[in-house]
């Protein structure tokens, strides 16, 4: 087991990264805006399941590998940035989903913030750089990274769910039409953004 204390610290030393808005939040604007407050669940399980990759990933010590070879995060951040920048293209040359379009398919949803979330290496160097900043020595790291993981997962819930409850406060408003193209376009902008941030950070 991790010390209470260390879960804590934990969050509060991710919490300012978490509230910086970034590629699951865009995405969760998106299909909110677009499909309602189902497609938050798709959106909110993506990008847990990605937390629990990268922390997998650190248990295998794949992070430090990435992380410290130039050219493995190199590929890593051009990877993520390209699909950035690809999501948001194409989400600007498509039409938004209206109120008697078929249902979208939840699975694009949650292999968008999937991808967006493993592919991100801002989110790997968490787990290689935070992380054992509050782990004990004594004690198997596996399980406490995995409880580390967990605390930031639900962190993430918490504040993706927020964001979910202020987005459906404005359902009348996200049912016109021209509100959802426009959300369309600012998405696009802000994910093609993102990928040319990660591309040259």
């Amino acid at each position: 087991m991790i010390h209470p204390y260390a879960v804590a610290g934990f969050l509060l030393a991710i919490l300012p990264i978490i509230a910086t808005p970034g590629a699951s939040l865009t995405l969760l604007i998106q299909h909110v805006t677009t499909g309602g407050r189902r497609q938050a669940v798709p959106v909110v399980l993506g990008t847990i399941t990605g937390l629990y990759a990268h922390a997998a990933l650190a248990v295998a010590g794949l992070s430090a590998l990435v992380m410290h070879s130039s050219q493995a995060f190199t590929v890593v951040k051009l990877a993520g940035a390209a699909y950035l920048i690809g999501l948001g293209l194409w989400t600007w040359r498509s039409r938004p989903p209206m109120p008697d379009d078929p249902p979208e398919r939840t699975g694009s949803a949650y292999t968008q913030a999937l991808l967006a979330n493993v592919l991100n290496p801002k989110a790997a160097s968490i787990y290689l750089t935070l992380v054992p900043q509050f782990l004990a020595p004594g004690r198997p790291f596996g399980g406490q990274i995995f409880a580390l993981a967990s605390a930031h997962a639900l962190l993430m819930i918490v504040w993706l769910l927020g964001w979910t409850a202020l987005l459906h406060r404005g359902a009348g408003l996200l049912r016109r039409a021209r509100f959802r193209r426009v959300m369309g376009k600012v998405t696009a902008v802000v994910l093609v953004v993102l990928g040319v941030r990660a591309a040259t950070a």
